[in-house]
């Protein structure tokens, strides 16, 4: 009997990591930004956290095992990274059984629809964050009070929210730049601290497991068009610092834009990734009629993955272009 091997295309490279490895340590990295989402909300942002996570791992293995007829399956962590991210975008008020609603439209539609990880072209949590946003707008705009304030100054709405509806004036009168970088503000759970996100991505960067071309690109882009738009109306635009902190551009820059599927792999298709994603994301917020254009700007730019990695794709070694044929 012949024997069929199943290959995979080149390169062919043996390394330590695996992805479950990976996986562990990206859920490792969203620690400090979970303990604070408790601090600020409470208990319930802990349980929607674990609500997430956990009904990730038990839908993944539900599709795999009875579905696609795989016996042996197990899990690698990536559908509990989808179901925490997910999580994470949404309000500390909102319904547990709404987030399991979202999380399998993330898993069964967004991820295994195009076979499973590695190849969905979409980042999974952010498709069931906006099927959530379009489909329950009330419940996501709906915000928990904050527990325990970092200071005394909080506002009820999101500074995004103040700034689209009342002006810049009125959102640096109400969150000082101090409140929004710890996290004294109003938001989804995993997007009211700054802080919390940058230690976890200290610890992605320190583990090299992500591109940090991307977040560079992304943030810088933000900071460079909100300056040039603080400059022609203030009020209306708010400041560079206000925006790099304010909505969920932290958690989406640095945990999201930098998934491994959906992002390019080459440094110059990263920097145009990066580029387009802040791009979209300032038009967004201030020409929209959203207050906020994270999620929508990195599915677009998801979608433009395959034409950035064509243009991006580095010459082979020794490759020598085919002459031109002149016509007559």
């Amino acid at each position: 009997m012949a024997t069929v091997l199943s290959t995979s295309p080149a390169p062919h490279i043996r390394v330590k990591d695996t992805v479950p490895k990976i996986m562990v340590d990206v859920l490792i990295a969203l620690v400090p930004a979970v303990l604070f989402a408790v601090y600020a909300f409470g208990w319930t942002a802990l349980w929607l956290c674990v609500i997430g996570a956990l009904s990730g791992e038990l839908i993944e293995y539900a599709i795999l095992r009875f579905i696609r007829k795989k016996k042996k399956t197990r899990p690698d962590g990536s559908a509990a990274v989808t179901g925490l991210l997910l999580a994470m975008n949404v309000s500390g008020s909102f319904p547990w059984y709404l987030l399991i609603l979202g999380v399998l439209v993330a898993i069964g539609i967004a991820k295994h629809t195009y076979g499973g990880l590695g190849n969905n072209p979409f980042n999974p949590a952010l498709i069931g964050r906006v099927f959530l946003f379009v489909s329950f707008p009330v419940q996501m705009s709906t915000w928990a009070p904050l527990q325990n304030a970092v200071s005394t100054v909080v506002t009820s709405a999101t500074p995004l929210g103040v700034l689209k509806q009342k002006g810049f004036e009125e959102a640096a009168r109400h969150i000082s730049t101090l409140d929004m970088f710890i996290g004294n503000m109003q938001g989804c759970l995993g997007e009211v601290s700054a802080l919390a996100l940058i230690i976890g991505f200290a610890y992605l960067l320190w583990r090299k497991r992500v591109n940090p071309i991307i977040p560079l690109a992304y943030l810088g882009t933000v900071f460079l068009f909100s300056s040039l738009f603080f400059w022609i109306n203030p009020n209306l635009f708010g400041s560079p610092i206000f925006h790099l902190l304010s909505g969920g551009l932290m958690l989406g820059a640095l945990f999201m834009a930098t998934d491994m599927v959906t992002s390019p792999a080459t440094m110059k298709g990263a920097f145009i990734y990066g580029v387009g994603c802040g791009v979209l994301t300032m038009l967004i917020r201030c020409f929209g009629a959203l207050p906020e254009g994270v999620s929508f700007s990195i599915l677009i730019m998801n979608a433009c993955k395959p034409l950035i990695d064509k243009i991006s794709r580095p010459k082979p070694f020794g490759y020598v272009a085919p002459e031109v044929k002149k016509n007559g």
